[in-house]
């Protein structure tokens, strides 16, 4: 009877001889006799004050009564029972209890459902404020808001990492900084994090070092060392290090820095774990577009000419001065064949990322306060750094400012269906400022000072392909579009009046803010010259007993925050979150699915297990718009995203999707796309060959 579940799991794909479609009730008695097998093996108390006073004693939970009363703890409760929450899918029962759920150490007993977990992360992330904690218990029993994998596993326990999904370090060109940065990645991987690092202000390989020529090794030593650190520094095997590297296209070392990821790479250059990353900007495009000669530049030479690092300089600038200047050593390439490279090592490896660098700072709301440089692991983070000098010990450092990423993402059919994102939005917001102020990263100083000084957070969305397929309109429509538009549009407004809020109550903005586009008002002229609400009648449907701002409304918003100012420097960003959406039942960002029954199998020590995943609201009726994404046209899925990105003050994680019957030509056509569409980045090539077998639409 244990096994059941898996059984019945399977058998969704089979066809019900009644409906003619799959037996997607298989899916629903899965889960059932998976909680059935859950209850069995869950720890009982009779209250919830018992259930935390237990998991205190034993040295799980942190003491919810230092902050809070009883008959506070009760209102949260109670308001999470009244809701009556239940398990969409067997997949997101499962996914649940399998890595979420706090167990006992052998992990034979589970010690919270996902009402206690909801509690925890509520009353954690409250800190104090039983208002506030019954907001984010509400937002998050209904499935409206889901925090990111660190607050949801972690929040609210005794020994916990950070509640940081990710980091984003920058090295300098020095030994100093090398090591240093080197340190404080493993520690970041050690608490739980992805880490990212910018490579880019490195010497190449055959740089001079004190005068010495050919001294310097190049990049190539330091992805190893960043591989191999990541790979021992885990978070004690719960989550795996990951980490990435970015190096801008101009650097000299660009050639070799694909290589590592080429099949038929030597063992002892190829990197198989870090992921990385490109920077590339306009200027490289240019080239590529009229077939002019690409040189890229030993970044030391510039350095020691120009007192500027080579990623800092704006290239539409800099280019030709560098080109034509003897005492920058320099190489010539063919930008076309960079993106043909490129491209053929996508197909290989998925790898590089692209970061379009200058499109990211043209829409950066605090250019005036420093320069974005990079991203992080998933392509959807945008915040200024700047570097940081590490001298000898006993001498001062300047600590400079880095990256952290507080993330969490809003389910868009259930904020659709409950009629209020602004509620929503606000009860986000607030959630995920009390996890940045809760961070304290102290062992990584340039993230500690920056975390302080911009309170940066990270809201994101999932489900927009399910919401659309309920909805009856297709993922690649001019509808979709227009709901996206709409849509981001009012998050991006009730999240920048939520930060006002913020910063009104607490008596403080951001660091640097009255040198923001914010402050100066540059921000929302659009939103004064433009209307971004829907306009045909099916989308304007969508929105019935919604409250859109109107151009009234963006223009008080504007005259508040100039007076008030905003507690947080960057606000919104789209991660990927498909492990956080199979919880939410929900399709993963605001991607495409790949299919509309998903097959997902996990190694473990006893084999594979394999989890069949209806995608959500599946049925006849819509089955065929909850098409592949790898049977998309991708620059409908740019659009979209390019809807989405006019109203995210960072990125969006996106992904191409491509067949076997693709050539490298064709993604290229896709890289020159998105840069015109205004994407600030693209994610992973994911390739595929597919075949008509291999298509669920033939199989009903």
């Amino acid at each position: 009877m244990s096994k059941d579940y898996h059984r019945l799991n399977s058998q969704v794909f089979n066809i019900n001889p009644e409906t003619g479609f799959f037996d997607l009730e298989k899916d629903l008695e899965a889960r059932d006799a998976f909680l059935l097998e859950t209850n069995q093996r869950t720890h009982k108390s009779k209250t919830i004050h018992e259930h935390i006073l237990y998991l205190v004693k034993e040295g799980l939970y942190e003491d919810f009564y230092l902050s809070y009363s009883e008959q506070d703890i009760d209102i949260v409760w109670k308001a999470i029972k009244t809701e009556n929450f239940q398990f969409a899918s067997y997949m997101s029962a499962a996914k649940f209890y399998k890595d979420y759920a706090l167990k006992t150490g052998d992990k034979q007993t589970y010690l919270e459902t996902y009402e206690h977990r909801t509690l925890a992360v509520a009353l954690h992330t409250a800190r104090g404020d039983v208002g506030l904690a019954k907001d984010i218990a509400l937002v998050m029993i209904r499935q409206q808001y889901q925090p990111a994998t660190p607050t949801f596993l972690d929040a609210g326990k005794a020994r916990r990492g950070e509640l940081v999904s990710c980091f984003l370090l920058e090295m300098d060109d020095d030994l100093n900084s090398i090591s240093f940065q080197l340190g404080t990645s493993m520690y970041l991987s050690k608490v739980g994090g992805g880490v990212a690092l910018n490579l880019s202000k490195l010497r190449a390989r055959g740089e001079e070092i004190k005068g010495i020529q050919n001294a310097a090794k190049g990049v190539m030593p330091v992805l190893k060392l960043l591989e191999d650190g990541f790979n021992y520094a885990d978070k004690m095997g719960q989550r795996k290090g990951a980490g990435a590297a970015y190096l801008n296209i101009f650097h000299a070392d660009v050639e070799e820095f694909l290589d590592t990821k080429k099949i038929n790479a030597d063992e002892k250059s190829r990197i198989q774990t870090l992921s990385l990353g490109l920077t590339v900007p306009n200027k490289f495009f240019d080239l590529a577009k009229t077939g002019e000669d690409y040189y890229v530049f030993y970044p030391y030479t510039v350095r020691k000419k120009y007192d500027i690092h080579l990623d800092e300089m704006d290239m539409s600038e800099w280019y030709e001065k560098l080109v034509a200047d003897p005492d920058i050593k320099k190489k010539k390439l063919d930008a076309r064949a960079m993106l043909t490279n490129i491209a053929k090592t996508q197909f290989e490896s998925g790898y590089p990322y692209i970061v379009y660098i200058d499109t990211a700072n043209k829409h950066h709301a605090l250019k005036d306060l420093g320069r974005i440089k990079m991203s992080n692991l998933c392509t959807e983070i945008f915040q200024l750094q700047t570097p940081s000098v590490i001298r000898d010990y006993y001498e001062k450092d300047d600590i400079g400012f880095d990256i952290s990423c507080v993330l969490g993402s809003l389910n868009i059919v259930n904020v659709m269906e409950g009629k209020n994102i602004e509620f929503a939005v606000k009860t986000a917001t607030e959630a995920l400022t009390n996890v940045s102020d809760l961070s304290t990263v102290t062992n990584a100083p340039s993230v500690y000072e920056a975390n302080n000084a911009f309170h940066s957070i990270g809201l994101g969305a999932m489900n927009l392909h399910g919401y659309l397929a309920k909805n009856l309109i297709p993922y690649e429509s001019p509808e979709a579009v227009e709901f996206v538009s709409a849509f981001f549009a009012a998050v991006n407004f009730y999240s920048i009046r939520a930060s006002m809020i913020i910063a009104k109550r607490r008596a403080e903005k951001f660091h640097g803010f009255e040198r923001s586009e914010y402050h100066k008002g540059a921000y929302f002229n659009k939103y004064l010259k433009n209307h971004y609400n829907p306009t045909s009648d099916r989308v304007k449907e969508l929105f019935k007993g919604i409250k859109l701002p109107t151009q009234d409304d963006w223009a008080k918003l504007k005259a508040d925050v100039r007076e008030h100012g905003m507690f947080n420097a960057y606000r919104l960003t789209i991660a990927p979150n498909q492990a956080i959406s199979y919880i939410q039942n929900s399709t993963a960002s605001i991607q495409p699915v790949v299919d509309a029954i998903e097959v997902r199998t996990y190694g473990n020590a006893k084999g594979n297990d394999t989890t069949y995943y209806p995608m959500p609201y599946l049925s006849k009726k819509n089955i065929l718009l909850y098409k592949s994404s790898y049977t998309m046209d991708q620059t409908k899925i740019i659009d979209l995203v390019a809807a989405a990105q006019e109203h995210i003050d960072q990125g969006i994680s996106t992904v191409l999707y491509v067949t076997s019957m693709a050539t490298t030509r064709d993604l290229v056509k896709l890289y020159l796309y998105a840069f015109k569409k205004g994407l600030k980045s693209l994610y992973y090539t994911r390739t595929k060959n597919l075949t008509i077998e291999e298509c669920l639409l033939c199989s009903v």
